[in-house]
């Protein structure tokens, strides 16, 4: 008598993991890629330094009438502009480059939302803007006398300051990415506008030095606010008189970076392309 074979069952498939999880693992993944890029790494870290140094060097001192310092006003500068220039210019190029080497069409292939790709990439951001500030700061302590703010309003100011900067600066970057025709070509259409908005945002030049202009000009963009900022944490009611207004106007600097924001979010969700353009 033959026996009767036993039945396979069917193993059941596991489980994908949440969404949540799988976004926290990219986000490792993307700071884990950015990290053994030493050389962006060295630069990106290295650059804003190299700027204090040589500033602090150059000027001595302070604003007159205000007691603020050259530090105070350089400090919070390099900040916005280091903000910026991560979130904007590096993860501009660092998205181009994907879409160019064909990363951006391997994930599209994957079972993963493609929201855990930008959560990645700003999560990434926000670790390199994070030490990037806690170097810059530690510098401007030790060597140039920097006095940080005792009081907790300044660093609440500086919270929100930094956390709208840094997602208005990470979706501008996001959708500045299609811009470039191609990765080879991001480096020079994305760096040209951010070197130029540092120049009329107050980051080198104190904003009240400019022409009208310009200074329209540079009041469309949020660098230009996020240095303002800054510039009301490190330098206090003292440093308000150096501003056009005679006031760091915060409530205008909270509208004007969430308007940002949000106008980056939908710049992303209409304008991304995961392809590149000869892919079609």
């Amino acid at each position: 008598m033959t026996a009767t074979p036993a039945a396979v069952v069917p193993r059941a498939a596991a489980p994908l993991p949440s969404p949540l999880r799988i976004a926290l693992a990219r986000a490792a993944v993307e700071t884990k890629v950015l990290f053994r890029e030493r050389d962006a790494v060295v630069f990106t870290f290295a650059l804003p330094i190299v700027f204090l140094v040589l500033f602090a060097s150059i000027f001595s001192g302070s604003a007159e009438g205000t007691g603020v310092t050259v530090a105070q006003l350089y400090t919070a500068g390099l900040i916005g502009s280091g903000v910026m220039g991560t979130g904007f210019q590096n993860l501009g190029i660092g998205i181009a480059g994907d879409r160019e080497d064909g990363t951006l069409k391997r994930l599209v292939g994957l079972p993963m939302p493609r929201a855990a790709y930008f959560i990645g990439k700003i999560a990434s951001v926000l670790v390199m803007t994070v030490l990037q500030v806690a170097i810059l700061l530690a510098i401007a302590v030790l060597f140039y006398g920097l006095e940080l703010p005792a009081e907790v309003s300044a660093w609440a100011t500086f919270a929100w300051v930094f956390v709208l900067g840094v997602s208005a600066a990470s979706v501008l970057g996001i959708a500045v990415s299609g811009l470039p025709r191609s990765g080879k070509s991001a480096t020079a259409v994305i760096t040209l506008p951010f070197v130029v908005l540092q120049f009329v945002s107050g980051v080198f030049i104190p904003i009240t030095a400019l022409p009208d202009w310009l200074i329209n000009v540079a009041s469309i963009f949020p660098l230009k606010w996020m240095c303002q900022g800054f510039r009301s944490v490190f330098q206090g009611d003292a440093g308000a008189a150096l501003e056009l207004t005679g006031s760091y106007e915060l409530g205008k600097i909270a509208l004007i970076l969430a308007a940002w924001l949000v106008g980056g979010l939908v710049l992303c969700a209409t304008t991304f392309r995961w392809k590149g353009r000869r892919d079609g």
